[in-house]
């Protein structure tokens, strides 16, 4: 290299590293950076592949064929990489899997990382949503922090491995994968361990889309790590009857009806319930609190639970209902065809997010009894893909919090159970115990994932990579 061009690249990575540590308001400095020319590859590999409109409708071909080339680039031979269409429903949805060769010392350890993103509108955005963009101390663009920011760390991680010339314990996997975000219809996840078993059979799987740091008032609060996740369930409603002129109004109106039973449901309080995991969560969470507060957060974490104390804390905490039992609302209501007509039909959509362990077939009777009227037709929408817990492993849990303490000490790391749903789901199913751990940081009054203007702290995303690549060391050492 040419003095010259010495004396531009030491710029350049100068310029990546004031960057990373001009933190911009409610965010507190980052944690450790990895090398410049990591930051540099970490942020050229987010910039392509944001601007990559992976959307269902296109599919990840795109993205998975950027990330091949940047592998291959760095040594990756062609045995350890293996581009996977998912053919012949959807050859364009395209899953990636890259293995680092280890010593054979236990199976693998699987980072899962989805390539897809929502779509967004451009007259919905203040920038463009699919051009990578450097603002006010922020990348902005789809994707940013759902998750191709975890893409890219983890391909940058993984290179950066790679060139020191690492050889884990075991065998460290990455699997990029497609069509997260469509539903249960068709999943990347799902597909590799169905189709293609051998590429993705590992010991312990790692999924950046779950699980990661809290930061209010500026401040650090905790590190969670998703360790189970409640159960998808969609519901239907249904009333009928003969209809009529509405000039004649009978009792027997099918929305009357139907809206007697969502009343019924609006009412209802499914049992209380605890697992392995919200109990560790509620004992982590009392260190943090003080009086009444503290008191019920430590009975939370006991057995047996004490249902008085989970149902005031239920109803003074919106977060907190939605982990101790079942929940079930309706979001949708479609009824009538005319102003002048009694109503034929009416329906509704009722949503659930059903506690692990709890059967669709349970729900669904549960659901018609307090409907409370056999008129009413209550039936299940789509298949349902059954969560089992990662019942938290005191030795990947402390592997976990001994990167986290290398980076931001003295901040509390425990598990959590998600209300919502992530590909862990499809893993866990499989048999192989799979926790949420996301390298970054959020500031919980503007999570902005899925909607206008997404963006990543720039610092936030440079010490995901170098969480990512730390905690990549660590888990594929340890026995």
């Amino acid at each position: 290299m040419s003095h010259s061009a010495r004396l531009a690249a030491l710029a350049a990575a100068l310029l990546l590293g004031a960057s990373a540590n001009a933190a911009p308001p409610g965010w507190p400095a980052p944690g450790p950076m990895p090398p410049a020319d990591n930051q540099q590859l970490a942020h050229d590999i987010f910039k392509q592949i944001v601007e990559i409109r992976s959307v269902h409708s296109i599919g990840t071909r795109a993205v998975a064929q950027a990330l091949y080339a940047r592998f291959k680039a760095a040594g990756f031979t062609d045995a350890e990489m293996h581009l996977v269409p998912e053919t012949p429903n959807w050859p364009n949805q395209v899953n990636l899997v890259v293995r680092l060769k280890g010593k054979g010392k236990g199976k693998p350890v699987m980072w899962i990382c989805h390539m897809d993103v929502v779509d967004a509108r451009p007259q919905d955005w203040s920038l463009p949503p699919f051009k990578f963009t450097e603002k006010d101390g922020y990348f902005y663009g789809r994707g940013t922090s759902d998750m191709k920011d975890e893409d890219a760390a983890a391909a940058a991680a993984l290179i950066r491995l790679k060139k020191e010339g690492f050889v884990p314990g075991r065998d460290i996997i990455v699997a990029f994968t497609a069509d997260e975000e469509v539903g249960l219809e068709q999943d990347g996840p799902a597909w590799l361990l169905k189709h293609n078993r051998d590429l993705v059979d590992a010991g312990l799987v790692m999924n950046p889309d779950g699980g990661s740091g809290e930061i209010v008032d500026g401040k650090r609060l905790d590190f969670s790590v998703e360790t189970v996740q409640k159960t998808y369930m969609t519901f239907r409603w249904e009333t009928a009857n003969r209809g009529g002129h509405s000039s004649e109004p009978r009792p027997d109106n099918a929305i009357y009806e139907l809206a007697g039973g969502l009343v019924n449901l609006s009412r209802f309080q499914f049992p209380y319930k605890t697992n392995a995991t919200t109990r560790a969560y509620f004992a982590a969470i009392a260190q943090m609190a003080s009086g009444q507060k503290k008191s019920d957060l430590v009975a939370l974490s006991r057995e047996p639970l004490d249902a008085a104390v989970a149902a005031r804390v239920a109803q003074s905490d919106v977060a907190m209902n939605a982990i101790l039992h079942t929940t079930c609302v309706a979001t949708m209501l479609k009824a009538g065809v005319q102003e002048n007509a009694l109503p034929s039909s009416a329906d509704a959509t009722v949503q659930c997010r059903v506690f692990p362990g709890e059967t669709e077939a349970e729900t669904l009777a549960t659901l018609q009894k307090v409907a409370g009227n056999p008129d009413i037709k209550v039936s299940l929408l789509e298949p349902v893909q059954p969560a089992p817990e990662t019942v938290p492993d005191p030795k990947v849990m402390g592997a976990v919090a001994e990167v986290v303490h290398s980076m931001w000490p003295g901040v509390i790391v425990l598990p959590e159970m998600a209300a919502g749903a992530s590909d862990s789901i499809f893993t866990r199913a499989a048999g192989i115990p799979s926790y949420g751990v996301g390298g970054g940081w959020s500031v919980i009054s503007d999570i902005r994932a899925h909607g206008r203007d997404e963006r990543q702290e720039i610092g936030n995303f440079y010490s995901t990579v170098e969480f990512t690549y730390r905690l990549m060391k660590k888990l594929s050492t340890a026995s």
